[in-house]
């Protein structure tokens, strides 16, 4: 696996910071986390109660992969938590296609 590229990182970096508002960081946020050669977008939420604890929720929403010819590819995670490919979304040069296709989510795989 071939290490990503810190101005693709940020790209990715810049798009989680963009999804959500300023005034709603308290309450949810896009955040990814970055692991050898992928990429996991993360939506969090706070609980909705102070009762229930103060851990924030988390839930994937999908997973970018750069591999060793430096081509990323999308994926997303099923209801069992395993990784699968965006069906007919081809692989791309950078991140940029792929957060759009993300936003776009078509068939609702992404945001559910």
């Amino acid at each position: 696996m071939s290490s990503i590229p810190e101005f693709q990182q940020r790209q990715i970096e810049r798009w989680c910071a963009g999804r959500v508002p300023a005034r709603l960081r308290d309450e949810i946020r896009v955040e990814c986390r970055r692991r050898g050669g992928s990429v996991t977008i993360l939506e969090r939420r706070a609980q909705w109660s102070g009762d229930v604890g103060s851990e924030w929720i988390e839930q994937r929403v999908a997973q970018l992969r750069y591999d060793a010819n430096g081509r990323w590819s999308v994926y997303w995670a099923d209801r069992n938590g395993r990784w699968l490919s965006h069906p007919g979304f081809p692989e791309a040069d950078t991140p940029v296609p792929l957060l759009a296709e993300i936003d776009r989510n078509p068939d609702g795989v992404f945001w559910g």
